[in-house]
C-alpha cells in the first residue's frame, strides 16, 4: 500500500487507477444522497445545466445529458410536475419546447450542492485544509489537460501494442506501427 513517501508499484495503485475508483465512489455517494431525496443523477444534471446555460429545447437537453433519451424525458417531465421546471412552446423556426428553471428549482439545486458539499467533506475528511486546496488545484490542472486532449487518438509504442481484434472471433494481438491489431492469427502471450 501507498506509504506517503514513494509511489506504488502496483497497477491498482496508479494516479489514472485511483482517479477512476474514487470517481465511482463519488458517484455512489452522490446517488445514495439524491435516492434519499427521491432524484437520480439524470434529475440532477439536468437541473445543473438549465441553471448553468439558462433556457434550452427539451431535445437539446436530452442531447445534453449522457442517459437514454427516454430515462431523460421521464426525469424532465418529474421535474416539471414538482414545478421545478417549466416549459413554455416557441414559435422561432418550427414549434419548440423551451425549459427554464423555477425559483423552487434552483432551492432544490441549492440543497444537492450542500448534499455533494457534505459528500465531498466526508470523503476528504483524512486530507487537511491544506492538503485539500492541493488537491483541488491539481485536479482542476488534470481536468484542463484532459479538456484539451478530448478525443485524441492514444498512440501506442510499437513495442507495447497489444489489442483486441475487432470481429466474430476475437484474439488479443501484437498492434503494427501503432495502427491497430494485425492481420492473420491471433498471438496468446504477450511476449
Amino acid at each position: 500500500m501507498y506509504d506517503g513517501r514513494q509511489g506504488s508499484s502496483s497497477p491498482f495503485e496508479q494516479s489514472v487507477y485511483l482517479l477512476s475508483e474514487a470517481g465511482r465512489a463519488v458517484d455512489r455517494l452522490l446517488a445514495e444522497r439524491l435516492e434519499h431525496r427521491g432524484l437520480t443523477p439524470v434529475h440532477h444534471a439536468l437541473l445543473s445545466a438549465l441553471a448553468q446555460l439558462g433556457p434550452h429545447g427539451r431535445h437539446d437537453l436530452t442531447t445534453r445529458v449522457t442517459a437514454p433519451g427516454a430515462e431523460v424525458d421521464q426525469a424532465l417531465d418529474d421535474l416539471l410536475s414538482a414545478r421545478l421546471l417549466q416549459s413554455m412552446v416557441v414559435h422561432v423556426g418550427g414549434r419548440q419546447e423551451v425549459l427554464t428553471i423555477t425559483p423552487s428549482g434552483e432551492s432544490a439545486l441549492d440543497v444537492l450542492h450542500t448534499d455533494a458539499s457534505a459528500t465531498q467533506d466526508d470523503l476528504l475528511a483524512p486530507l487537511t485544509k491544506g492538503q485539500r486546496a492541493e488537491l483541488n488545484s491539481l485536479l482542476r490542472r488534470v481536468c484542463a489537460a484532459a479538456a484539451r486532449g478530448a478525443g485524441q487518438r492514444p498512440r501506442l509504442r510499437e513495442d507495447d501494442g497489444w489489442a483486441l481484434t475487432r470481429g466474430s472471433r476475437r484474439t488479443w494481438e501484437r498492434v503494427r506501427d501503432g495502427v491497430g491489431p494485425a492481420d492473420g492469427p491471433g498471438v496468446a502471450t504477450a511476449g
